[in-house]
């Protein structure tokens, strides 16, 4: 089995989620850590009630220069336990956590499947007093980061019959990238999917992954209205469509659990592993006047659609706000930056650079807070920063730049200011006031790392956004995942 994902947003991680009538564990099954969430049923509605972090610890050592970037699919498995045992069961979980009424068959076995719950695919073993898990014949996992589908590479495709472009580290774009530059590699699987669908699959012992739509869309070659790949495309061109899993809805279930796994019983239902992006969003239930703003590491804005929208079947590459499929036949119109707090902590790496060649050794820690504070007694500035550092996936070419400056904009506060006021700037170009006005957005929830840490980016959020701006709001993709199943009857 090759794994290669590709999630929405700036992370590779997709949540896979078991299943009992009252209580869903939400799992986050990203490529640097796995984060568990329990959420109960109670008579003040759901809480989460416990949740754990582990790292996956899974890069490859002593890679060469080049490589693809990997990890292994054993360290996320090691990851996975560690998280699942890190939260403890529920009280009465005898009681609550009961085989779902409607049960699913996993698709039947293939004699050649690189998945196979007692095959090459994955291993049921005895570790103590408790079977677990143990990947077996699968590849390293290709992250969403890929950068090896040169844009040489991905104009000779065929276009894909779908509203959303194919770029590198999608996961079909992979698979060409293998046919053009190794097809041997290819040989020996005959089933390919995320790492979290190998996860799900695992649980299941199933034959083959089954991939949600959210997953599916990400891939490449995937239309979201006829829910169905671009097979005839694909085969024009010789793909092995045979690797391509079943796609089944975001709140379907994938299967049942084959064996017991910690206090999780043998027939547990599990549910689809669904787009972290489009599980964020939903963790923090948002009304359909709500936008939702997510700046951390990078940034996304997302705004739903009227129901009954349906996107075209050509991409347009150069649109910088993409539609992505979210629950109950809806999309999410999403402007997702590969700019954000990854630019300001650039700056201070810079910053902390330039004072250890001056022979003074100060923290990066101890900058930021003093750079946030300068940048707070200067409440304008004539300086204007274009922060597109890493570029932007729709303007890939246009790199970040610095214009306006004078003599008396050269001070820490206003640079800060300025970069501050620049990211954001930068996300209202790609969706803007009047597009969320159209939408019918009355108000905007606000999360993310940088936004908690930052008051400068802030207040330049509200200087450009004209709605209430909610802060705090818990974005949680384990405890979306839950959600969404605790809610899918």
């Amino acid at each position: 089995m090759q794994m290669s994902p590709r999630a929405e947003g700036e992370t590779g991680s997709t949540p896979a989620v078991l299943l009992g009538p009252s209580c869903v564990l939400g799992i986050d099954v990203g490529t640097t850590s796995v984060k568990t969430g329990l959420v109960s049923k109670t008579e003040h509605g759901p809480a989460v009630t416990q949740s754990c972090t582990k790292e996956t610890r899974a890069q490859v050592e002593n890679a060469p220069a080049g490589l693809l970037q990997v990890r292994l699919p054993a360290g996320v498995r090691v990851a996975v336990e560690l998280a699942a045992t890190g939260v403890p069961p529920p009280c009465r979980w005898r009681g609550q956590c009961q085989v779902p009424e409607r049960r699913v068959t996993p698709p039947p076995r293939h004699p050649d499947s690189a998945l196979q719950p007692h095959g090459p695919g994955c291993q049921w073993t005895e570790r103590g007093t408790r079977p677990t898990f143990e990947p077996a014949e699968v590849s390293h996992l290709i992250t969403w980061q890929d950068g090896h589908c040169s844009s040489d590479l991905l104009a000779l495709l065929l276009p894909p019959r779908s509203h959303l472009s194919v770029a590198t580290g999608f996961g079909c774009a992979t698979i060409y990238w293998y046919m053009e530059n190794s097809p041997g590699f290819l040989k020996p699987y005959n089933a390919a999917g995320t790492i979290q669908d190998y996860v799900v699959a695992m649980l299941c012992g199933q034959v083959r992954p089954r991939m949600s739509v959210h997953n599916a869309a990400s891939w490449g070659y995937f239309n979201t209205t006829s829910k169905s790949w671009n097979a005839d495309i694909l085969e024009e061109s010789g793909f092995p469509t045979h690797l391509l899993p079943e796609v089944v809805e975001p709140r379907e279930l994938a299967g049942e659990t084959c064996r017991r796994w910690h206090w999780i019983p043998e027939g547990a239902g599990v549910g689809a592993a669904l787009g972290n992006f489009q599980c964020s969003v939903y963790s923090c239930m948002p009304e359909s006047t709500d936008a939702v703003l997510n700046i951390g590491t990078s940034a996304q804005l997302s705004v739903p659609m009227p129901l009954g929208f349906e996107p075209s079947d050509s991409p347009d590459p150069l649109s910088p706000v993409a539609c992505f499929p979210y629950f109950t036949s809806r999309y999410l119109a999403v402007a997702a930056l590969l700019n954000g707090g990854n630019v300001l902590a650039t700056f201070v790496g810079v910053l902390a650079r330039w004072m250890a060649e001056l022979g003074l050794e100060v923290s990066e820690a101890v900058f930021y807070p003093r750079m946030i504070r300068a940048a707070l007694s200067q409440a304008d500035t004539n300086l204007a920063i274009c922060p597109t550092l890493f570029g932007e996936r729709h303007t890939p070419e246009r790199l970040a730049s610095v214009t306006g400056i004078g003599a008396s904009e050269l001070s820490l506060s206003h640079v800060t200011r300025a970069l501050c006021r620049g990211l954001v700037q930068n996300l209202h170009s790609m969706l803007a006031t009047g597009r969320l006005e159209e939408a019918g957005v009355t108000r905007i929830l606000a999360s993310g790392s940088a936004l908690t840490r930052n008051e400068v980016l802030r207040q330049e959020v509200e200087k450009v956004y004209p709605f209430p701006v909610v802060y705090g709001k818990d974005v949680d993709a384990a405890v979306g995942a839950a959600l969404v199943l605790l809610n899918r009857k």
